[in-house]
């Protein structure tokens, strides 16, 4: 294993290519008209696998976007690890924000910049680079299989049905994922939990078309004016969510896991620097580590009604609408959050006011053990290339079909990213850090070696 550095410093600039090829490719799940670019880059991916080794790579249609399914069984007495990624990527809006072309990947400043140069192209590509290595030096120790969706930025649906469907073909020992992020390289941390989410549109209807502002103003009830009132009312002076029954569900965290959690250490000034606000605020007596990844929240993630465009038109909008995401922790239920929600909303009962409320997708929270072997596999491989040992952290953000995962497959997931907070993913100017990327391969085979020592040991 330690000729790893050696085969990245050799091919580093192929790797590179390789993956500039992939990103050039706008697979933007959101965008239904998208079949051809998606199917495009299933291809490029499959294609990938065989080279590097696999002696089974083919692309699995869905009631969705296509499914990647390759493998390599080195002995069926070997352990399996199966690697998830995903090759859809969010939409680049708003273009104008971008330095440079969002699908013409770039190198500035010792970072690739595009979109998915971190979620998920990059991350992804040091699995595929990995298992290259591994397989080109006769290192590989164990079974690789390898599952990549299409959908991951718009729910996972397909690949629900795909692992119910396909349990057997999937059968592994662990799954291994790079989606998440890492402090630094000189801090590292290893993410343990997942938040869950859950995603929602609302629509508040008044009248059956936009009224005259002036004729009929302060008469009736402005679908905008109680939209604004709604939303300001779902969170409290003390950062809390108002809706009733949010917390009942929440599963609190031990003072000890809590307080190796809060080790991390995060340096809160240089983080409101690179997001550019003063302050903090958020639920109250919990700090901004419980905040990032421990507490359920809700936020407006878009909003809109009414005449938004240059100039000024006297009208009182007949609705309007927003997007709002709650991100949830165990044990809450996307769908009991989803009955509550709905239940509040259209309780309200707003003289000329309906409500509608649709539930856009959910998933559940996801927590690993921080003893078990599978992520002391991930510490031990991240201190060998790393030189200290990964503390433990909470995503804030979701990655809905890990929580599924060990419900339909019983396994448990590993979360080794390596990408960084300021990579800007899902905003425009997404990059990912060249020592990052370099480092995420040559960590890679060493969590197969690891993880593979321990099953033996078993």
């Amino acid at each position: 294993m330690d000729t790893i550095a050696g085969y990245i410093e050799k091919h580093k600039e192929r790797f590179l290519d390789e993956l500039f090829g992939l990103i050039r490719i706008p697979s933007v799940s959101a965008d239904k008209e998208n079949g051809h670019v998606m199917m495009a880059a299933c291809e490029y991916i499959r294609d990938n696998l065989l080279k590097s080794g696999a002696d089974r790579s083919e692309i699995m249609l869905t009631q969705g976007w296509p499914i990647i399914y390759a493998e390599k069984i080195v002995h069926t007495s070997l352990p399996t690890i199966l690697v998830y990624g995903h090759y859809d990527v969010q939409p680049p809006d708003p273009l104008d924000e971008w330095e440079s072309e969002p699908f013409v990947p770039v190198v500035r400043d010792e970072k690739i910049y595009a979109r998915g140069a971190d979620d998920d192209k990059g991350q992804l590509f040091m699995q595929l680079k990995a298992f290259e290595y591994l397989v080109a030096e006769q290192k590989l120790p164990c079974n690789v299989k390898f599952l990549i969706e299409g959908e991951e930025e718009i729910g996972s649906s397909a690949i629900i049905t795909f692992c119910k469907q396909n349990v057997r073909l999937l059968s592994a020992d662990v799954i291994l994922v790079s989606d998440t992020t890492i402090l630094s390289l000189n801090n590292p941390t290893l993410t343990v939990g997942l938040r869950g989410i859950a995603y929602f549109e609302i629509t508040v209807t008044g009248p059956k078309r936009d009224l005259h502002s002036g004729l009929y103003g302060g008469t009736i009830h402005n679908p905008a004016n109680v939209l604004a009132d709604i939303i300001s009312g779902l969170i409290d002076k003390d950062g809390r969510i108002t809706i009733p029954g949010f917390y009942d569900s929440v599963k609190e965290i031990d003072t000890e896991e809590r307080t190796l959690l809060n080790n991390v250490p995060i340096d809160e000034e240089a983080l409101k620097n690179n997001i550019g606000i003063s302050d903090f605020f958020g639920e109250k007596d919990f700090s901004v580590i419980d905040r990032l990844g421990i507490r359920p929240t809700l936020d407006v993630c878009g909003i809109w009604g009414g005449y938004i465009n240059e100039g000024a038109k006297t009208i009182l909008p007949a609705k309007a609408s927003a997007k709002i995401s709650m991100r949830l922790v165990p044990d809450q239920d996307p769908g009991e959050i989803e009955n509550s929600f709905k239940s509040y909303l259209l309780g309200l009962n707003i003289p000329g006011i309906s409500i509608a409320v649709n539930f856009l997708h959910g998933g559940n929270a996801y927590v690993v053990p921080w003893h078990s072997c599978e992520v002391q596999a991930a510490v031990m491989a991240m201190e060998k290339t790393l030189g200290k040992k990964a503390l433990p952290v909470r995503s804030g953000g979701s990655i809905p079909i890990v929580a599924d995962f060990e419900k339909i497959l019983g396994m448990k997931v590993v979360l080794l990213g390596f990408g960084l907070e300021t990579d800007a993913i899902h905003s425009p100017n997404e990059n990912f850090p060249l020592n990052n990327f370099y480092k995420g391969i040559e960590t890679i085979p060493w969590f197969y070696h690891f993880y593979t020592e321990f099953k033996k040991k078993m």
